[in-house]
């Protein structure tokens, strides 16, 4: 296996980690401030189908189960190719330390995970409240640090 496919797939490996931190992170703060489940997930599957022109396939219930499970697997997959990504920036020399990576981590999974939503109009950062940036930022910022960490270590080895 190429030296870049081999980081490309630390990447990936270090993602999925950094998302269960963030989904671990994300329940936490339900649980313990008692908040609903964002919705912006399934507007962002919903408003994607509208603008490719594509219907999510069933009747009501099925497609309202469809989209309920396609929302979080966007997560999943923003998590997994921005460590891809950050594998792949490994493979070209970008090596930060932990705070510049986890920095860069953050960045970069913000914008993959709130990019689209805010492309299609689903949500607009400009208008969040200070409480909106902490529930988005924290369990990100959470991602960033286990990603990173991932990343470190599988260098060593």
């Amino acid at each position: 296996m190429t030296r870049l496919m081999s980081r490309v797939l630390a990447g990936a490996a270090a993602g999925a980690a950094g998302t269960t931190a963030l989904n671990a992170i994300t329940y936490l703060d339900m649980v313990v401030r008692a908040r609903p489940a964002s919705s912006t997930p399934e507007k962002t599957v919903e408003a994607l189908a509208d603008r490719l022109g594509v219907t999510v396939p069933g009747d009501d219930d099925q497609r309202q189960a469809r989209v309920a499970g396609l929302g979080p697997l966007t997560g999943i997959a923003a998590g997994v190719s921005t460590g891809a990504l950050l594998g792949v920036l490994r493979a070209l020399g970008v090596r930060p330390g932990p705070v510049a990576g986890s920095l860069l981590a953050t960045g970069t999974v913000l914008v993959a995970s709130n990019g689209p939503m805010t492309t299609l109009g689903v949500t607009d950062p400009r208008e969040w409240s200070a409480g909106d940036w902490v529930s988005d930022v924290v369990p990100h910022a959470g991602y960033a640090v286990v990603t990173t960490a991932v990343l470190r270590a599988l260098d060593r080895e």
